[in-house]
């Protein structure tokens, strides 16, 4: 059991450099060479732990979907048990606290490759059926606490998760200390809570 946690440890330190060497040279000139440079490390050991670099980019794919998950999940955010919190965790989600745990063009390059490798897509499709519950399990929980009135959460997921989807998108080409930023933030959070049948 030690070593297995000692090569999970090693994996988990090679996906994280490789996703600072992804942000700072972009994700198409991420070799397992350069990698491997970064890390003061042989070619081989990247290699023993990670068979090709397709293996790596799923790896890095799964850091990234735990990252997005920290944004979701924010100690900070609160139990959906009264309508402020539920107002402040659609608001956490249209802001750019993802930026704080990762690199958009990082992001963004991960997501093209959905359309060319197989097998990313189905990593890629997951991990955003792993975030698609993430909301859905925080809408039921504000059911429960009966600060929303019960409706088809699934669909509400759905048409919420591609609002901020879209959203994001957009808004990247934003500065977000802008006041145009701010106005754009403002539209899509209203429209969203409208969507939300509140009971007060």
């Amino acid at each position: 059991m030690g070593r297995k946690n000692i090569s999970d440890q090693r994996r988990g330190e090679i996906i994280i450099s490789f996703y600072e060497v992804s942000r700072s040279l972009g994700l198409e000139n991420a070799s397992i060479a350069k990698l491997a440079q970064h890390m003061g490390i042989s070619k081989g050991l990247v290699l023993h732990y990670f068979k090709n670099r397709e293996e790596l980019l799923l790896g890095l794919n799964e850091y990234i979907l735990e990252q997005h998950l920290r944004v979701m999940v924010s100690e900070d955010i609160g139990k959906m048990d009264c309508k402020e919190h539920v107002i402040h965790f659609i608001e956490n989600l249209f802001t750019r606290a993802w930026n704080t745990y990762f690199d958009d063009g990082v992001f963004y390059s991960c997501y093209a490759l959905v359309y060319r490798v197989p097998e990313f897509k189905e990593s890629f499709k997951a991990y955003l059926i792993q975030l698609h519950e993430v909301l859905y399990k925080k809408l039921e929980e504000a059911v429960a606490f009966d600060v929303i009135v019960a409706t088809d959460l699934k669909e509400l997921t759905e048409v919420i998760f591609a609002l901020i989807d879209g959203a994001y998108y957009y808004l990247g080409m934003y500065n977000e200390h802008d006041l145009a930023y701010k106005q754009q933030i403002a539209i899509y959070v209203k429209y969203s809570l409208r969507l939300l049948d509140f009971r007060s």
